[in-house]
Order: C-alpha cells, then sequence, then structure tokens
C-alpha cells in the first residue's frame, strides 16, 4: 500500500462567494473547476497538484491558530506577501523566524482558517 501525496485540503465556509474574493485576491489562488455537487463550493490550485476545496453553509465554528488548525503554503519570499496585504488591508501576523531557520507568518481567512506562508530553513552547505 502506498501514499502517492497529499491531494486536497477541504475547509468548511460560511459565505463562499466571500471566501472565494479572499483565496483570489488575498492569496492569488487560482480558481479551478469543481465537479456539479448539490452544495455550494469552489476549488483552488494550491501549488502544481494540490488543490484547496472550500465547501459552503458552515455552521459550527472554527477553531484554528498558529499553533492550532491551520495548513501552510511553501512561498518564495516572505517581504511581497508582507507588501501585499499591508497594500490590501488584509491583517496578519508578523514573520519570525522558528528554531530551524525557517520564516513563517500567519493571516486568517474570512471565517478564521488559519493559513501560514512559510519560506523554509536556508539549505546548509
Amino acid at each position: 500500500m502506498k501514499h502517492y501525496e497529499l491531494n486536497h485540503v477541504a475547509i468548511h465556509v460560511q459565505d463562499v462567494e466571500k471566501s472565494c474574493e479572499f483565496y483570489r485576491n488575498a492569496l492569488l489562488l487560482e480558481p479551478i473547476p469543481r465537479p456539479a455537487f448539490t452544495f455550494p463550493g469552489a476549488w483552488f490550485r494550491l501549488g502544481s497538484v494540490q488543490e484547496l476545496h472550500l465547501i459552503g453553509n458552515r455552521t459550527e465554528p472554527v477553531y484554528g491558530g498558529n499553533r492550532s488548525n491551520h495548513f501552510a503554503l511553501r512561498v518564495d519570499d516572505l517581504t511581497p506577501w508582507e507588501q501585499h496585504f499591508q497594500r490590501i488591508g488584509i491583517a496578519y501576523l508578523p514573520r519570525r523566524t522558528r528554531p530551524d531557520g525557517a520564516l513563517q507568518m500567519y493571516v486568517k481567512d474570512p471565517d478564521g482558517h488559519v493559513i501560514e506562508l512559510f519560506t523554509p530553513p536556508e539549505a546548509k552547505s
């Protein structure tokens, strides 16, 4: 038996359109086609093969935090992301350095789901 990859992350959102606006405009994710399910939602590309699936009609609270439920996106440089969030007025937790040297920052979507943006530690030669 084999595992090949993490295929997708699914999160439950209250307002699909509001969440789509955030993921398109704040995180700059690419929308991708979604099957015609009987419930509201949207799909976005994460990297080259992974996906983010939004599932609508959330009524339960969201419990997320940087040391709790969240998902992380590896990026090439945090500085342009900080500038982008400042320019469009999105609150974020400023970057910090992990004990292994990785840099990370956090942002919340409209429902309170936490997304980490990080750069890995520099490779040692």
